[in-house]
């Protein structure tokens, strides 16, 4: 079973306190270039793979989307989704994505916003969105960059003269990585860039678009304090088709 850290009571308040949980998609600097990746969800059958708070899933239905079915394995992310959602349309369901399994062709869209990173087994995940992706499906997320995650000591470091620097260390050795984010003991799964998109292609996703995130000359003019994520990108955005 993964590791449930979201619903560390520390954990979960700090978490509570970011701006993507506090302002929701408007809060997260990425969701203006994640939301250019998706088609138009109008009517669609959506599945959301780590939907925490629930955003995207209301965002769907105020959309027009059909129905949307938001997963999650942190009973205090969904308990806080489902007190501030009233439609019928969308549908909570407490799951760990590394035993996920979806009706065949269930879907025209799975979104995943920052949760594979999280995910050890990601081939028998995407097998797992494939086969309940109808053809032409899209599959549409985001994920912790590996240029981002992949060290040992994950932090800034800076030179005799100032200078800062993010380390890239252990790069090409994939696998469990356990740091502080919020608490201690966060367990994630380090792949290269070229393992996440050549696990894709395998289970039979044809690459769409990819993007190494960077805030646009909007964002930096407003916000000053995104200039670090120039230096290093933070996330990885992919579309992919079925």
């Amino acid at each position: 079973m993964s590791q449930n850290i979201y619903d560390d009571p520390g954990f979960f308040e700090g978490y509570s306190q970011l701006a993507r949980s506090l302002k929701g998609l408007a809060g997260a600097p990425e969701w203006p270039s994640l939301r250019a990746l998706l088609p138009n969800v109008q009517g669609l059958r959506i599945a959301d793979l780590g939907c925490g708070f629930g955003g995207f899933c209301r965002w769907a239905r105020e959309h027009g989307a059909a129905h949307v079915l938001g997963l999650d394995l942190s009973g205090k992310m969904l308990a806080r989704a489902k007190a501030v959602t009233s439609d019928d349309a969308i549908t909570y369901q407490q799951t760990d994505l590394e035993h996920l399994a979806l009706p065949e062709g269930a879907f025209e869209l799975a979104f995943s916003s920052l949760a594979l990173h999280y995910v050890e087994d990601l081939p028998r995940l995407l097998a797992t969105i494939h086969r309940g992706l109808v053809p032409g499906g899209r599959f549409v997320f985001s994920t912790e960059h590996p240029i981002y995650m992949a060290s040992r000591q994950p932090a800034w470091m800076r030179g005799p003269e100032g200078h800062r620097t993010w380390p890239v260390d252990s790069y090409q050795l994939e696998g469990k990585r356990t740091t502080r984010w919020l608490a201690d003991g966060v367990v994630k799964y380090h792949r290269t860039l070229g393992t996440t998109l050549n696990a894709l292609i395998r289970q039979g996703f044809t690459l769409r678009h990819v993007e190494e995130w960077g805030p646009s000359s909007a964002q930096l003019a407003a916000h000053p304090e995104m200039a670090e994520e120039q230096d290093r990108p933070m996330f990885l955005l992919v579309s992919a088709q079925r």
